[in-house]
């Protein structure tokens, strides 16, 4: 859609009764765990109904060409918060319980969006997901949120026991808190307390919802599986238990929409939803149309759904194949809410965009990196660069590079390093000098 075309749909809307909003907006990011580019309806998903998150994007714009900053967890999260690249925020791999398996450590240098927004006069809460830091100094009360009720770990072992390793990492704020019911369940209901607080003392917010949704294990209720079952024919287990989970995750974000619209706060909150990286494809998750999955440089891994909504800002109904990543949602809030984002990020506000102002922004390069253990990484990092249409990538550090054009090539089948030396080299150097910067990051705790 043009960027005139949405701009007559804002007027519309505004004339429809949609007031200009003031400076200050609420702002509402809801982030999945594992979910794949095509395991919501509106990114073309027939065996499963999320009407509530699609509804997101039917208020306002659907991207499809959004990227999650990392084909896995933590580091993705550090990019979101702090909009630099995860190895730039300390976290270029997943932060575990376990020191030896542990590939993070969230940098004191990275200033968080919940710091910048307090500024504003902004109250920041968490509900949800961390996986930033198990102990003091990276928790989120100490990195500048004013609230937290959730989990500090990874995944959970189980979704109703709420325990890691054998662990309870379950908090309100600093406290270890021990609730019954399923994890889904506990973060809707915590979403709404928070927004009835708010809605009490009258402060613009920033709360920041991470489900653990659909992240293995795939703890679905078997009341909810039996229904999809029984209405879709021929379903096998696997998938049924996937698209419960994802469905009572819906049903979950329909429940905190609702208390926006009870509260009024929905018509001056700007809505993200996006997930963490691409769908765990053993799990039965889909990535669409895409090549491979979570853990992997290709399309699957990292591309990943992106809806957003704002009355009388966002343009309801359109789409955008504007470029995208986590790590720019940073920037995008402060940017919302009048502030300057943290000095020196690698995200940029994506606003103009998303409220029709322009339809691109100028380009960049985008680039993933990911830190692992194990036989198959031993812990050594992986890269993929996007420049245009190009990218290059490994999919292991021990793999060469291959180079693709996604526009030819979407499903990243045809190797065209040795056809376009020029490129090869010209993305490997890119690569080289975001290495450079990085190593200047320690990525593990600091020696007491």
């Amino acid at each position: 859609m043009s960027s005139i075309d949405r701009r007559q749909l804002l007027a519309a809307a505004a004339s429809a009764g949609f007031a200009q909003t003031p400076a200050k907006p609420n702002i509402l990011i809801i982030l999945a765990d594992d979910l794949g580019y095509g395991d919501l309806s509106s990114y073309g998903a027939t065996d499963l109904r999320t009407p509530n998150i699609d509804t997101i994007g039917r208020a306002g714009v659907r991207f499809t060409n959004f990227y999650s900053n990392c084909p896995v967890c933590s580091p993705t999260r550090a990019s979101l918060l702090s909009g630099l690249y995860p190895d730039r925020a300390g976290v270029p791999g997943v932060i575990r319980t376990e020191p030896k398996n542990s590939w993070g450590y969230l940098s004191p240098r990275a200033t968080l969006a919940p710091i910048r927004l307090r500024s504003a006069g902004y109250h920041s809460g968490i509900v949800g997901k961390w996986h930033l830091g198990l102990e003091s100094p990276n928790t989120p009360i100490e990195r500048g949120f004013d609230s937290f009720h959730g989990f500090l770990g990874d995944m959970m072992d189980s979704y109703t026991a709420h325990l890691r390793h054998g662990r309870n990492y379950m908090r309100r704020d600093r406290e270890v808190i021990q609730p019954e019911g399923h994890a889904t369940d506990l973060f809707r209901d915590w979403s709404v307390d928070y927004l009835n607080a708010r809605k009490r003392d009258g402060k613009p917010f920033f709360l920041y919802l991470p489900f653990n949704a659909p992240h293995t294990p795939i703890d679905a209720l078997p009341e909810r599986v039996e229904a999809v079952k029984k209405r879709q024919s021929g379903i096998t287990e696997k998938r049924a238990k996937l698209v419960a989970l994802i469905e009572h995750m819906d049903d979950a974000v329909g429940s905190v929409m609702s208390a926006l619209r009870a509260n009024g706060q929905d018509r001056n909150t700007l809505i993200v939803f996006t997930s963490d990286n691409g769908g765990h494809l053993e799990s039965g998750g889909t990535v669409g149309n895409l090549h491979g999955g979570k853990q992997d440089m290709y399309e699957g891994g990292i591309r990943v759904p992106f809806l957003a909504s704002w009355p009388g800002r966002i343009a309801p109904g359109t789409e955008s194949a504007e470029t995208g990543m986590s790590m720019d949602l940073c920037a995008t809030a402060c940017a919302a809410a009048g502030v300057q984002p943290p000095d020196g990020i690698d995200g940029r506000s994506l606003l103009p965009v998303l409220t029709g102002r322009e339809g691109r922004l100028p380009p960049r390069d985008m680039i993933w990196v990911r830190r692992e253990g194990g036989v198959r990484y031993e812990g050594r990092d992986y890269y993929a660069i996007r420049r245009g249409d190009w990218k290059l990538l490994q999919n292991t550090p021990f793999e060469p590079y291959r180079l693709f054009n996604l526009a030819a090539d979407p499903l990243e089948n045809q190797d065209r390093a040795k056809d376009e030396p020029k490129i090869y080299r010209e993305l490997k150097a890119a690569l080289a000098v975001h290495v450079q910067r990085a190593g200047s990051v320690p990525w593990q705790r600091p020696a007491m």
